[in-house]
């Protein structure tokens, strides 16, 4: 057995132990959330991010493209040598790759869903809601989105705009975590802008608005989207960027910076987030509630809507639905779960939130 072969064997057994690692570590969220996400993990996060946010563009997106390359390379390699004696060292090579991507994804990132979750960090009290805590969530959020919608621009459609894009969306994104950082000191440190996806129509197909990849711990968003939600997924994909991994989280962090943002526009985003979800909540749990509720929208906050849902349409298809199960299976593999009560984490937490202002009497 040569060198590089057993070079190889090390990487592959780093696997395992790594796999073990994340089983122990889901026992002990309280460590993981100290020794990892604001600790090592952290400085890690920031260093690759402010390195990478040198660059205008997104050296993830270059990134992947290449690490896609060689794995379809090797596996090449792998069937061609299948009844050649160089087999085992061809299939050494694409397993160890394999490693590699593995072990580095749950060093530089992974490891954070095992984190305490935002509840516990945060102070937000989650507890079994009623419908009528969802009802008046619901209400609250479509007073907060009628009032935001008359503040902000629209082009001559009637749909909401915003003037300077994308750049001008992922110039101002930080503000939001500045100020939500002095009551919430976990969501602070200083990390590259967002950046975006050169091929966004392309991923519009699979119905993805944004991803991180830890290797570059770069924030890349799908910018071919409806102006209204540019924020609330510039600042999804922050979350995620700052350690924390589960999406409902990640969008209840998003809500939160846009609604703290001292500009409007970012405001909408939030509040327009949050609605979708807990109306939708509302949908499936008292369907003539929905309805009622659905009728106090303001004209502007339907024109948002409709676009938005007629912008998506032209982007279904088979790829999505591909999509959509690949990244439910990638998800599910990692632990995330629906909410812990009634209406799926990324609700509780709005409602915890409400009952912490509104508290029940």
């Amino acid at each position: 057995m040569n060198y590089k072969f057993k070079i190889k064997l090390i990487i592959i057994m780093m696997v395992p132990f790594t796999i073990i690692l994340n089983m122990i570590f889901k026992r002990y969220p309280a460590f993981v959330e100290k020794y990892y996400s604001n600790s090592i993990n952290k400085v890690t996060r920031q260093i690759l991010s402010l390195i990478t946010g040198v660059f205008h563009f997104s050296i993830a997106e270059i990134l992947v493209f290449f690490l896609l390359i060689m794995l379809i390379y090797l596996f090449i390699m792998l069937i061609i040598s299948i009844r050649s004696k160089n087999f085992f060292n061809k299939l050494a090579n694409f397993v160890s790759y394999i490693s590699i991507l593995y072990v580095l994804f749950m060093l530089l990132w992974g490891f954070n869903y095992n984190r305490l979750s935002f509840d516990k960090i945060s102070g937000l009290k989650i507890e079994k809601s009623s419908k009528q805590q969802l009802y008046m969530l619901c209400k609250d959020l479509i007073i907060r989105a009628n009032f935001l919608r008359g503040t902000v621009s629209e082009d001559s459609k009637g749909i909401m705009t915003i003037k300077g894009g994308y750049k001008d969306v992922f110039k101002r994104a930080e503000k939001g975590y500045e100020i939500a950082e002095k009551i919430h000191p976990y969501l602070g440190g200083k990390y590259g802008p967002p950046k975006r996806i050169l091929l966004s129509e392309k991923m519009s197909y699979t119905g993805i608005t944004g991803i991180y990849i830890p290797y570059t711990a770069e924030a890349n968003v799908n910018i071919n989207s409806t102006d209204f939600m540019l924020p609330s997924t510039a600042a999804h994909e922050m979350a995620h960027q700052r350690g924390f991994a589960r999406e409902d989280e990640a969008n209840f962090i998003a809500y939160l910076t846009c609604s703290m943002h001292l500009d409007r526009d970012f405001q909408y985003s939030g509040v327009m987030l949050a609605l979708i979800y807990s109306m939708n909540a509302l949908a499936e749990n008292d369907i003539e509630a929905y309805k009622e509720l659905k009728a106090l929208y303001s004209e502007g906050v339907k024109k948002d809507l409709c676009y938005d849902a007629e912008f998506w349409a032209k982007y279904e298809g088979t790829t999505q639905d591909i999509s959509n199960n690949i990244n439910n299976t990638y998800l599910k593999s990692n632990g995330q779960k629906d909410g812990v009560q009634s209406y799926g984490r990324m609700v509780d937490l709005l409602i915890a939130e409400y009952n912490k202002v509104f508290p029940r009497q």
